[in-house]
């Protein structure tokens, strides 16, 4: 089940979906925010990588350009986001392998080097599109499952004792 909003004003466009599966014996909820590799709004985006716990960079692959500014978005995540987020580089178009630019061997020669997944997509036919988001639910569900529980005990505080205020003494006294 997916629900999807879309935000227009004249700065930028961004799409909100609400993706919902149930998979890995439990539901999972994902909140998705679309960008739409918007270059000149990457200042606003770069907002939304704070909090995210997986991010996943989608290029072209009929556009080398689209590849190559790849390296700046990993930029701003590094910039941004969390140290630990979940990264997951996808190439999207793969049904129009006429077109193709960038090879698959290359992208995932450029995404074992940096260490994270790599795939390709149609978002034309579906091909992998809910795959991409299982393997990121699933990474961060692993990432967060090795992460130690969050203590749950009160967190310290600082007792304050002060010492009662003598009403009958000071300047102003009577």
């Amino acid at each position: 089940m997916i629900h999807m909003w879309t935000v227009i004003s004249a700065q930028l466009e961004l799409t909100l979906k609400f993706a919902q599966w149930s998979k890995m014996e439990r539901t999972i909820k994902l909140q998705i925010w679309d960008t739409a590799g918007q270059e000149r709004f990457r200042t606003i985006t770069s907002s939304y990588y704070r909090g995210a716990h997986g991010i996943i960079i989608v290029y072209d692959v009929t556009d080398q350009e689209s590849f190559d500014n790849v390296k700046q978005w990993l930029n701003e995540i590094d910039r941004y986001a969390s140290e630990n987020v979940n990264k997951v580089l996808v190439g999207n178009k793969s049904d129009l392998t006429a077109n193709k630019v960038v090879s698959y061997e290359t992208a995932k020669a450029f995404a074992d080097e940096i260490g994270i997944p790599f795939m390709e997509t149609s978002a034309k036919n579906a091909f992998n599109v809910e795959q991409a988001f299982m393997a990121m639910a699933s990474d961060i569900k692993n990432r967060m499952a090795s992460q130690p529980a969050a203590n749950n005990a009160r967190p310290p505080t600082v007792q304050i004792r002060g010492q009662p205020v003598n009403q009958n003494s000071g300047c102003c006294s009577s």
